[in-house]
């Protein structure tokens, strides 16, 4: 069987560092562009009916191994689970699958969406509504996963630094840092770290719960 996507994502991660660990982590808008064969008005009818969106999608930074166990970064890197109790990108088939709130759609076919976990560019293959009567299992467990019970870091953004950023994406950017961007086993409060987000390198450190925004360039 061949797949191809029907549509990229556009939004301002341009690199895999920074992007929220689960889709809805952070209200971050995103822009679906189909793919010209997909450009049909006719594919979309009837979208704005529903208020989120299932996407399948590819990992774009795949290397194209496969283990059949892998290390979690949530774990500290130390425990191994099986890959199909993980959401490691190193698997058979490379595929990604999110929920999204559906913002609107867009007069040009496009559709935006709030809070995408993706990169910039990474393709789509496929697009489903969801479904809370049949998708929504509120007694569920988490498993071996903390996600869900993660503090919310206190940033701390000189506003010298924050007015280098446009208004309409302050927030955003303080909130995406508020999740803790660093990999899970890096504790160390001298490290610096640096994301990108749309053209700006933000540097930042973390002690006792409070991210420490360093530089703006």
């Amino acid at each position: 069987m061949i797949i191809e996507p029907i549509a990229h994502i556009e939004n301002d991660f341009t690199e895999k560092f920074g992007i929220p660990r689960q889709s809805g982590l952070c209200d971050i808008p995103s822009r679906i562009v189909f793919e010209p064969k997909f450009r049909d008005k006719n594919a979309i009818r009837g979208i704005e009916e529903f208020t989120h969106l299932w996407l399948i999608w590819g990992f774009s930074e795949f290397n194209g191994t496969f283990s059949p166990t892998v290390r979690p970064p949530r774990l500290g890197g130390n425990v191994r689970k099986g890959v199909f109790a993980t959401r490691s990108p190193n698997r058979p088939n490379p595929l990604g699958l999110s929920a999204v709130r559906l913002e609107r759609a867009e007069e040009d076919g496009s559709l935006t969406v709030i809070g995408a976990d993706l990169k910039n560019g990474t393709p789509i293959y496929d697009i489903k509504p969801y479904l809370p009567y049949a998708d929504s299992f509120p007694e569920s467990s988490n498993g071996w996963s903390l996600s869900g019970n993660d503090p919310v870091l206190e940033v701390i953004f000189p506003e010298k630094l924050l007015e280098k950023i446009p208004e309409n994406k302050r927030e955003t950017v303080k909130m995406i840092l508020s999740q803790d961007p660093r990999p899970q086993y890096h504790k160390s409060p001298e490290r610096v770290y640096t994301m990108s987000f749309a053209e700006y390198q933000i540097s930042f450190r973390v002690e006792e719960g409070k991210l420490f925004v360093i530089s703006v360039g």
